[in-house]
């Protein structure tokens, strides 16, 4: 049985036959309405919700903020890149190349037979029988390139400050090469016992210096240039980054060195690579904050420096009295921790613990040292210096390398299980 149509059931079909011819017009006009005209049509008509006021945002024009936003930050990038430019050409003839070269022996291969007078052999043989044994001789010694590193200029007069490991081998030669092209013979003025910092002196007047900074208000996150002798080829390369960590401790190799413990220092991403030793590190108002000195093998974007304030001592010196001096303690000692002093049974896990060496002549105490003066024995265990705690990180020999020859420093010792604070007026280390 079929149910007829009313007039209300008309009136619905209408409808929606005009919606849907509306529809069929909306769609093939897209020239004369858009989209968002039939947005607002459906909303007014209730047919669709309306949207949401921030998706509508999204359609709009940039407003003159960002607009103004955007352009600061291109400005920005622009005086940033003019910046890194102008230091790096400023400082090109600062920053120069330390070439080793060192005497070699030269190496000769012949050859021997050694049965060629032998008459045994000559009669199953014959007399053209040859069995040559390689051999080899030295033919005299040659002058040869044997490794390459970074310095740049502290002073107008030629002072070059570079990393020790760069200079430590006292039979080699060294040599200026600077970015004009020009080869100066360089002598080893100081190499710093405990800093990996060497100071070298060219003859030559009239150097630009770099500007020294203050390492000490460097922050995590500030611009940074290296500038060196990459690789030993590549001389005066720029590389950029940012300061990515401070008061590093790291245990570093050297070829002739060995293992050298360095402290607090200055971690970077700037790319440093083998040659860049000794080479600069310059923050964005052209002032040298650390010395570049040592990366991980096998790690990207892992250079690290020594600070610059820790130099600053050692040029000063240097100019004032032509070589550089270091504190004399007289002891030998073991920084104690936790586990040296489970093993020793000690009542304290920090400290420096006064002890002989294996051999016969390695005393605890040198006889007339400073130490031995101030009543310092084997077994003692020096627990400050200055109010400062002596601990791995905090090592006896670092905090006295904060001190000249001639100072007097007190220390708390630990002594046959009493506490007491003990005067020491400190010598210059031979």
């Amino acid at each position: 049985m079929f149910k007829k149509n009313t007039n209300q059931n008309f009136k619905k079909k209408k409808f929606l036959i005009l919606v849907i011819i509306f529809l069929g017009i909306s769609f093939t006009s897209l020239s004369a309405f858009s989209l968002r005209d039939l947005q607002n049509f459906f909303e007014k008509k209730g047919l669709i919700e309306p949207e949401k006021k921030n998706v509508i945002e999204l359609e709009q024009p940039r407003t003159e903020s960002s607009q103004t936003r955007i352009k600061n930050e291109q400005q920005l990038y622009n005086d940033l890149e003019e910046r890194v430019v102008q230091i790096s050409e400023l400082y090109k003839d600062s920053v120069v190349s330390v070439i080793i070269t060192k005497d070699l022996p030269v190496i000769e291969q012949y050859f021997i037979n050694p049965f060629e007078n032998d008459p045994f052999f000559k009669q199953f043989f014959g007399d053209d029988f040859d069995f040559s044994i390689p051999q080899q001789r030295q033919q005299g010694t040659k002058k040869q390139e044997v490794g390459a590193g970074t310095g740049f200029i502290v002073s107008a007069d030629g002072l070059i400050l570079t990393n020790r490991h760069v200079v430590e081998d006292e039979k080699a030669e060294y040599t200026v090469l600077t970015n004009a092209g020009d080869k100066i013979q360089a002598k080893v003025l100081a190499r710093h016992p405990i800093l990996d910092l060497a100071l070298l002196k060219i003859d030559k007047q009239g150097l630009k210096p770099l500007e020294l900074g203050d390492s000490d208000q460097v922050k995590v996150g500030q611009f940074v240039i290296a500038i060196g002798n990459a690789l030993g080829e590549f001389r005066n390369t720029v590389s950029f980054g940012v300061v990515s960590g401070l008061q590093r401790n790291i245990t570093a190799f050297g070829s002739l060195s060995g293992a050298e413990q360095l402290d607090e220092l200055i971690q970077t991403d700037a790319a440093i690579n083998r040659g860049n030793s000794g080479g600069p590190l310059i923050n964005m108002r052209g002032e040298v904050i650390g010395i570049n000195t040592a990366i991980v093998q096998g790690a990207q974007n892992l250079g690290f420096a020594i600070p610059i304030n820790k130099a600053k001592k050692m040029i000063t010196e240097v100019k004032t009295k032509g070589k550089i001096t270091f504190p004399f303690l007289g002891i030998r000692y073991v920084l104690i921790n936790k586990y040296i002093a489970e093993k020793n049974n000690l009542t304290v896990d920090y400290g420096a613990l006064v002890i002989r060496g294996e051999n016969v002549g390695d005393l605890a105490v040198i006889p007339g040292s400073p130490a031995d003066k101030a009543g310092i024995q084997e077994n003692d265990i020096i627990l400050e210096l200055n109010n400062q705690k002596i601990t791995p990180d905090n090592s006896l020999i670092k905090i006295l390398s904060n001190f000249s020859p001639g100072d007097t420093i007190k220390l708390k010792v630990l002594s046959k299980g009493k506490e007491k604070i003990v005067s020491v007026v400190l010598t210059e280390k031979k």
